[in-house]
């Protein structure tokens, strides 16, 4: 018996790859997408992953940007939980000001859109009047001029003794009022959310409404069994951003507390902290486990989000 080799035809190397032919045929046909996500995957690779990565190993490390990064296992989560109570103080701010600051900025968002939904004339020029602090709350400008505002001669205080007869303290430099300045120059950053709930008010079908008025709801209820439960999405969507933001917030507690802290370490921010590890004593690898941290203290939150979202979140279906 005799065997007669014959060359492999592409039809023949098709079916020794079976799925050769398919991939190359939808690079072919994506070619052009693949292009255009070029620079956005070049951001992401190496600017956003690739970093990332970085800073996962350095927080194993003893680095100071001088020397090679020296391998010291966990030793420095372990002095983060055990021997750090700056880290206590840093976390019981930060918490502070997210559990302040997020829920009353939600709640003034949702009144001032509630307000507009009614339907004023002009309304176009007042979201933009009042969406403005959102732009610019976070600037180094504003902090300083909120500094100046709660200063001991600032203008809160000549109101307050002028309409009162009230001396007020120096706001920022007192560890028992300076962090509240911080919630309310985040409260007045609302316009963000409350876009984003006016947004939402604007789907909810008013024929509802009508027939709950026709039925003797008042406006109480109607607002709790009508408005709160269709809006339950979009509050669920800005808590879940405006807490993120809230712990990642930083440039305020700096500048109003000129990158110390404030008294007492009554403004260190866990971001402003992290800053002065990296950036005040070179401890680029301490630095670095503080960031994980953070990351993992928000995919926790985020995750329980999530999770609990099923129980209060209603959507259309």
């Amino acid at each position: 018996m005799t065997f007669r080799s014959e060359p492999i035809t592409g039809e023949g190397r098709s079916a020794a790859l079976p799925g050769q032919g398919r991939v190359r045929k939808a690079f072919d046909r994506n070619f052009h997408a693949y292009v255009f996500l070029l620079p956005w995957l070049i951001g992401f690779f190496g600017l956003t992953l690739g970093p990332a990565l970085a800073s996962l190993y350095l927080s194993f490390t003893n680095y100071d940007l001088l020397q090679s990064p020296d391998w010291v296992g966990a030793s420095n989560y372990v002095r983060i939980a055990t021997a750090d109570p700056k880290f206590a103080a840093a976390m019981k701010v930060t918490f502070t000001y997210v559990l302040l600051s997020v829920p009353l900025k939600l709640i003034f968002a949702l009144m001032v859109a509630m307000a507009f939904n009614r339907g004023i004339k002009g309304l176009t020029m007042y979201r933009a009047v009042f969406y403005l602090p959102s732009l610019l709350g976070s600037s180094v400008a504003i902090a300083v001029l909120w500094r100046q505002l709660f200063a001991s001669d600032g203008l809160v205080n000549m109101v307050l003794w002028q309409a009162f007869g009230y001396e007020g303290p120096s706001w920022i430099s007192n560890p028992d009022y300076s962090i509240y300045t911080l919630v309310i120059l985040s409260v007045w950053q609302f316009g963000s959310p409350m876009i984003i709930f006016l947004a939402g008010l604007r789907q909810i079908p008013q024929d509802m409404y009508e027939a709950a008025e026709m039925d003797g709801a008042g406006k109480m209820r109607q607002f709790f069994r009508i408005t709160l439960p269709l809006l339950t999405p979009v509050i669920f969507f800005n808590a879940v951003i405006q807490t993120i933001d809230a712990f990642k917030a930083f440039t305020p507690a700096f500048i109003i507390s000129e990158g110390s802290g404030g008294p007492i370490n009554s403004t260190l921010f866990y971001t402003l902290y992290l800053y002065q590890e990296a950036f005040g004593f070179f401890r680029m690898g301490y630095a670095s486990a503080l960031a994980w941290i953070l990351v993992v203290i928000i995919s926790l939150f985020t995750a329980f989000s999530f999770l609990s979202a099923r129980y209060w979140v209603h959507y259309d279906d």
